[in-house]
């Protein structure tokens, strides 16, 4: 499946905005990517395991309330992160 990546988190992937990965779940799917990008997954979630209150992580056009969502090997999986600022 591809994982778009924001500009923002691009530092860890070497400016690569798509990645393909293998998972069946979110979670599975963010383990690989810290694997291969170390401490991507870190900006994502937190240490209880729960995705950041500032991130988005939708499959497809739906939105994933929590790393168990199950994932198909032709999703789409865009990472959105809010801005902030003032």
């Amino acid at each position: 499946m591809t994982v778009h990546i924001p500009s923002a988190l691009r530092s860890y992937t070497g400016q690569k905005s798509e990645v393909e990965v293998e998972g069946r779940t979110v979670a599975d799917a963010l383990s690989e990517l810290d694997r291969r990008y170390p401490g991507l997954r870190f900006r994502i979630i937190t240490e209880q395991d729960t995705i950041r209150a500032h991130i988005r992580i939708f499959i497809n056009d739906e939105q994933a309330r929590d790393l168990s969502a199950t994932l198909r090997p032709d999703d789409q999986i865009h990472i959105i992160c809010a801005l902030s600022g003032g």
